[in-house]
């Protein structure tokens, strides 16, 4: 039976949570698929502890690996710790916060299943699925990313920022990762990238973004980590 293992690294998610963790144990996945669900708090210093105790107690037969960082690392950090906790096939990003949703998993693995796809990721500018309509500055310099990435990697994805990434384990486990907050997603799409042969696919997913006043968090600075990363993993 093949295992998608679904990471999900979560910093002070306490209000999202429990929903998120309903969302994933709910979605039926095609093709004979068995979920692994490996939360790794990242420092939390809200409730999540309390809630994901609860939680677990209240659903037994969901299985759950959780991992506490002492202190927050951030997201690259925290996928690399869930690395060695991975049993699955296939990995995928599952951010806390809602933004991505979990009845996107099917759609994410179809490339996977026709064996076309070693990585996918989940686009959120193509597709007819539903998106938030959000900030015009963000939409701005996501493109710009992207576009930085592809004139440097030679690829033509849409959407190198995008949370919903899905790797073939042994793919993402042979990366050397460096990066621990938001610079994992310009650093894994350049590494990917170098790998002779990869087959890289993208899907079109929807997207329920946050505002600031909803809880997210990454900023202006993690932009300007974004364009670092993507200049020394694609140059160096």
């Amino acid at each position: 039976m093949p295992i998608l293992s679904i990471v999900i690294p979560t910093y002070n998610e306490s209000a999202t949570l429990v929903r998120l963790l309903e969302k994933v144990q709910s979605v039926e996945l095609g093709w004979g698929f068995a979920k692994e669900v490996i939360i790794i708090d990242d420092g939390s210093t809200d409730d999540t502890l309390n809630i994901i105790q609860k939680y677990l107690s209240e659903n037994s037969s969901f299985f759950v690996t959780y991992y506490r960082h002492p202190r927050n690392l951030g997201k690259g950090a925290a996928i690399r710790t869930a690395m060695q906790f991975v049993k699955g096939d296939y990995i995928l990003i599952q951010d806390a916060d809602l933004e991505y949703d979990p009845s996107d998993y099917n759609t994410l693995l179809q490339p996977v299943v026709d064996a076309q796809a070693d990585v996918v990721y989940g686009s959120r500018f193509v597709g007819s699925k539903p998106h938030r309509v959000l900030f015009f500055w963000h939409f701005i310099g996501n493109k710009f990313l992207t576009f930085l990435s592809n004139l440097l990697s030679d690829l033509n994805l849409t959407d190198i920022e995008t949370g919903y990434k899905l790797f073939r384990v042994d793919i993402l486990k042979n990366l050397s990762l460096k990066e621990k907050r938001f610079g994992f997603e310009p650093e894994v799409t350049a590494k990917i990238a170098k790998i002779p042969g990869i087959r890289i696919y993208e899907v079109g997913i929807s997207y329920y973004g946050r505002t600031y006043a909803e809880g997210k968090k990454i900023n202006w600075k993690d932009g300007f980590r974004a364009i670092y990363c993507i200049l020394k993993y694609n140059l160096f």
